[in-house]
């Protein structure tokens, strides 16, 4: 679930590693699934022990810790995954740590109740090569509002559909795609080569004044509780949401219709079918 306010919050939560060196790299044992870590953990773990950290940046809904040798250890959380410097919530799912010196955080933590994430180390070419020479889209919190309609181009996918597309525009995921269509009074199943200038403009200015709410808040943790920030703590946005997961309630917008779930791409979409018209 975690998306782009709740990997920032991640990312603004363990800066303080920062200028820490690794004194040791070790995978965790988890009788549950084991996730992906690439290279093999001895393997890596050579590679960053005595090495000192220089920034922690993020790259879409991926941290990414920065060493002073150019690697790169990037955690994707993808559905469950956390990265932590506290107790995780649970013990038997934490599966991978950086134990740290030099620095007032002594541990770095991975924890993934489902398992579905990964942690991967990568040299600066790899990291290039694999993830930023044009594999992924710029940044939603820096793309301008006027490349972000030139993104979407002449799709004839839906709108909902084609944010979710990291090629396309990076961070946005399914739940604050359908808050940030809901105030723009955009349907979610509307054709991308449909919509005008206009649209896009509310479009794009909604998304960053959902993200900029969110970030504040922490992040959403919804009803599984699955989300935590880096001090294992839950975020406030989930109070904040206006459709997502409030099927069958009145639209908080025009106070008539109740609130449509439908499905696209196989995921959960929200929508008021009063103030998101299908044009």
């Amino acid at each position: 679930m975690p998306e782009l306010p709740e990997v920032e919050t991640m990312r603004r939560g363990v800066l303080g590693i920062i200028g820490g060196k690794v004194v040791k790299a070790e995978r965790t044992p988890c009788p549950k699934k084991p996730i992906v870590i690439s290279p093999r953990i001895d393997r890596l773990s050579k590679r960053l022990v005595g090495k000192t950290i220089k920034s922690v940046d993020r790259l879409g809904k991926r941290v990414v810790v920065r060493f002073e040798t150019g690697d790169r250890l990037i955690f994707e959380p993808r559905m469950t995954g956390l990265v932590l410097i506290s107790d995780p919530p649970t013990t038997e799912h934490l599966r991978f740590s950086l134990k740290l010196k030099n620095c007032p955080i002594k541990k770095l933590l991975y924890w993934d109740r489902r398992g579905l994430g990964n942690v991967t180390l990568l040299t600066d070419k790899q990291y290039q090569t694999k993830l930023t020479d044009g594999k992924l889209g710029p940044d939603a919190l820096v793309v301008s509002e006027e490349e972000f309609p030139q993104r979407f181009g002449k799709t004839r996918r839906d709108v909902k559909v084609a944010m979710l597309d990291q090629s396309i525009v990076l961070g946005i995921g399914n739940l604050y795609a359908s808050e940030i269509l809901h105030l723009a009074g955009v349907h979610p199943q509307t054709r991308c080569d449909l919509i005008n200038k206009k649209r896009w403009s509310l479009i794009y200015k909604h998304m960053l004044d959902v993200f900029a709410l969110a970030i504040e808040y922490e992040g959403s943790t919804l009803s599984d509780g699955t989300y935590r920030n880096a001090l294992n703590k839950s975020g406030g946005y989930q109070n904040e949401h206006r459709v997502y997961d409030r099927e069958g309630e009145k639209c908080p917008s025009c106070k008539q219709s109740p609130i449509i779930r439908i499905v696209q791409a196989q995921r959960a979409t929200f929508y008021c079918k009063k103030c998101q018209t299908k044009r």
